[in-house]
């Protein structure tokens, strides 16, 4: 029923076009970042980032299969090329890099240690196969009238559950164990030391009401209009806060642009309970998220802002603060510094004129003084 979010994103792309293309960052203002400086360009789909603490760059380039190693210079160096399948979600924490592969029938995490090769520590498309987290979640309509879903072509059905599909798109290391976040399975997995997987949280459809043009749009019976349609939630991010709660973007499954509206948010999850609440919205194709120390959550929208060329909106919860920065088709950002100062490092460029092409940039922007607590990572 459900397309690899990486492949709905590339059509997002091309419905965009031309329209993504590049702008400057806004400058200026407490806690406002100057202008994006450029340290490595030449990327291919550059979806996912990990920045260690000594400034080493790993980089996703999910189409071409390859997860690179980029210095502070700019010199880049592939860490390992897997050729036919995708490789993303890749994190670092104290020198160990972990990341994902993706191909038909075949979804797996692997770590590298510091000196060593690269080890598989988990299948999650075997776990998936025989787990299925959201085999009883029911998406699409729900309580349409039997005569109007049997409208529906046997293709796309009124609605349907689960289906056994996983594609890991975020890691996030945690102690001895690393949680996956899976967009295709609508689950958070944690990974023990021994390759065991549990689900962690199987997440909630994303519910918006039809209405006749967007029906119309999506070539579905106007008799549905009015009625909720449950989306899958598709997370394509998790970081940790300081208090242990993990903060998930959601990519809700459907038209990943602006044509059903701003449906992308950010949700908190307890990771004792498995409980999703959504903590911020408003956001088109939220594929990334960094924690701020000042409490901030930047959020890279890969089609947001007014013609869909994308950029990072800064929010914080529980208020109506919410800045933007104009940057081309961020895909991912992940945050490095201090109380005092730090870096945001952004991958831009992902989906420039619509066709993927290896014009992918990192991009740092410096942010000055910042106060309030720290999100440790």
């Amino acid at each position: 029923m459900k397309r690899s979010p990486v492949a709905l994103l590339g059509a997002a792309a091309l419905v965009a076009g031309s329209a993504l293309f590049s702008s400057p960052a806004a400058a200026g203002g407490h806690g406002q970042p100057g202008s994006p400086r450029t340290v490595a360009d030449g990327l291919l789909t550059p979806l996912k980032l990990a920045v260690s603490q000594h400034g080493r760059m790993y980089v996703s380039q999910n189409f071409a299969g390859e997860l690179t190693r980029i210095l502070p210079n700019g010199t880049k160096t592939p860490v390992v090329t897997v050729p036919g399948e995708e490789v993303g979600g890749v994190s670092e924490h104290r020198g160990t890099v972990y990341w994902t592969t993706t191909g038909e029938g075949s979804a797996k995490v692997f770590a590298q240690r510091p000196g060593r090769g690269p080890q598989q520590i988990a299948d999650l498309f075997a776990y998936e196969s025989t787990r299925n987290p959201d085999a009883r979640t029911t998406y699409g309509f729900r309580d349409l009238p039997q005569a109007c879903a049997a409208q529906f072509p046997a293709s796309s059905p009124a609605s349907y559950t689960g289906i056994v599909e996983s594609h890991p798109y975020a890691t996030l290391p945690a102690g001895r164990r690393t949680l996956v976040a899976d967009a295709a399975a609508n689950a958070i997995f944690s990974v023990g030391p021994r390759g065991q997987v549990r689900t962690l949280a199987t997440l909630p459809a994303v519910g918006t009401v039809a209405t006749a043009e967007a029906l119309q749009a999506q070539g579905m019976p106007a008799c549905a209009a009015g009625h909720t349609y449950y989306f899958e939630f598709v997370p394509t991010d998790i970081e940790r806060g300081r208090d242990g709660s993990l903060y998930v973007t959601s990519l809700p499954g459907g038209p990943e642009d602006a044509s059903l509206g701003a449906r992308g948010g950010v949700f908190k999850i307890d990771p004792r309970s498995g409980q999703a609440r959504k903590v911020a919205g408003g956001f088109v194709g939220a594929v990334d998220l960094a924690l701020l120390p000042d409490g901030r959550i930047a959020v890279a929208e890969l089609f947001g802002g007014a013609d869909g060329a994308g950029q990072v909106t800064m929010v914080r919860p529980r208020s109506s603060y919410r800045r933007t920065l104009d940057l081309a088709s961020p895909a991912a950002v992940e945050w490095k510094g201090s109380r005092r100062h730090g870096s945001l490092y952004v991958t831009t460029d992902t989906f420039t004129g619509g066709e993927p092409a290896p014009v992918g940039k990192v991009q740092v922007l410096s942010f000055g003084s910042h106060r309030k607590h720290h999100h440790r990572r």
